[in-house]
């Protein structure tokens, strides 16, 4: 839709399949699933004893003990994913103007973990007792503050907070904000760590997790008929979006293309989809239109599909409202079946994927699909294994509670 061309130069994932960009890519091209008992607490008195959990992440690598005292668990994924991506793609506030550089960063939930923490502080010793760093470390900003901090960019810095469409949302909104000319370069995408006692307490009561708890790694299920609810997961994915010219002036290596995003409003209810799939095919439709391109263009989506009843069936839906007979041939897959549901940072991470995918030609599985849905049509949903085949353009979907909707498009890099 005009303006200017946007770019990705840089990835950084942690996810409960690996700890960087590569290793979670090899895992969910290679269908592993990363869902398995709770180890961060007790969890003997919950339904639901299983999550997708960041696995050995070393948070000594990014501070030292004061400096790790005043973050919180999100904060450090959305921090490890951003010197990830910032040290593929070279960018740093030393070679380039730092004013050029914004800071979009999203997460649902924010510093669940220091929430908990601190009253149970309040409960237990009063209100003085309480640390003087709370609020910094629970803010949902705080991670887009701390990667600004840390590497001195003075462009617009913020968070943006959609339920589980909150990393598209901020990838989207850094991408408009380059291809209208507010700045030059954006480090974004999302960042979320809900499995605690409470999150997993609220979930639960909500009745949206799978029971699972004997088969961990079979738990998470989209599309298919005997699907019980999603799993949790936590993690970060970043992506450093620059302008085609900043970019090129840079001498930087270019990953893919940033060419569409649209968003919608269910306008529904403030947990479940609207039953016609409305939003999320306005949400699709709008993307396509914003990327000036035809929907049968598109070579993959990278689906939502968090397993849930109510969802993945609207969401099978509106994409063969929107593709219509290319939907028959259309590869659509849920990366969720592998790594689980990870909320504010599920759209950013599965964002890299899509980019994974548009640069080794390979449509990553749906895991766990035994006996899929008859309500999903003739949709292909990839069962079990990858499919290599040509992918130049990818879709990600992102759907959230309160009824927001996202899709980015992404594309093949061709100069």
């Amino acid at each position: 839709m005009g303006g200017r061309r946007v770019v990705v130069t840089g990835i950084g994932v942690i996810s409960p399949v690996g700890n960087c960009q590569k290793d979670t890519w090899e895992a969910v091209k290679e269908g592993r699933s990363g869902i398995a008992e709770i180890g961060a607490f007790d969890t003997s008195e919950y339904e639901v004893r299983i999550a997708g959990e960041v696995k050995d992440f070393d948070p000594s690598r990014y501070g030292s003990k004061r400096d790790l005292r005043r973050l919180d668990r999100f904060t450090l994924f959305a921090i490890a994913a951003a010197e990830e991506a910032l040290n593929e793609s070279g960018l740093n506030a030393d070679d380039v103007d730092p004013a050029q550089v914004g800071v979009y960063v999203g997460t649902g939930i924010g510093g669940l973990h220091e929430i908990e923490s601190q009253h149970t502080r309040l409960m237990e010793r009063g209100p003085r007792r309480t640390s003087p760093l709370m609020i910094p470390k629970l803010m949902t900003n705080a991670a887009a503050g701390q990667i600004s901090i840390r590497h001195g960019f003075i462009g617009p810095s913020m968070s943006v907070s959609s339920a589980c469409a909150s990393g598209s949302n901020a990838i989207g909104e850094a991408f408009h904000s380059i291809r209208d000319g507010m700045v030059e370069a954006t480090v974004t995408g999302g960042a979320e760590a809900a499995i605690t006692p409470m999150g997993l307490s609220g979930f639960c009561q909500l009745k949206a997790l799978s029971t699972r708890n004997e088969e961990p790694e079979k738990a998470s299920r989209p599309f298919e008929r005997n699907r019980d609810g999603f799993v949790m997961g936590e993690g970060a994915g970043i992506l450093i979006l620059e302008s085609l010219e900043f970019a090129r002036a840079r001498g930087a290596k270019i990953m893919g293309e940033v060419v569409g995003y649209g968003a919608s409003s269910d306008a529904s209810h403030i947990t479940l989809p609207d039953p016609e799939g409305k939003g999320a095919a306005a949400a699709m439709q709008h993307a396509i239109e914003d990327a000036s391109i035809a929907p049968d263009e598109v070579d993959y989506v990278n689906a939502h599909g968090t397993g849930t009843p109510a969802g993945d069936d609207i969401e099978c839906k509106a994409i063969i409202d929107v593709f219509g007979e290319h939907s028959e041939v259309l590869p659509v897959s849920s990366s969720k079946s592998m790594f689980g549901h990870l909320l504010g940072a599920s759209g950013a991470v599965e964002g890299a994927i899509c980019l994974d995918s548009i640069q080794n030609n390979v449509c990553p599985p749906t895991i766990n699909l035994d006996e899929r849905d008859p309500e999903c049509g003739n949709l292909d949903l990839v069962p079990h294994e990858a499919k290599e085949r040509p992918v130049r353009i990818a879709m990600n979907n992102s759907f959230g509670f309160g009824g927001h909707n996202v899709s980015l498009i992404f594309s093949h890099f061709e100069g």
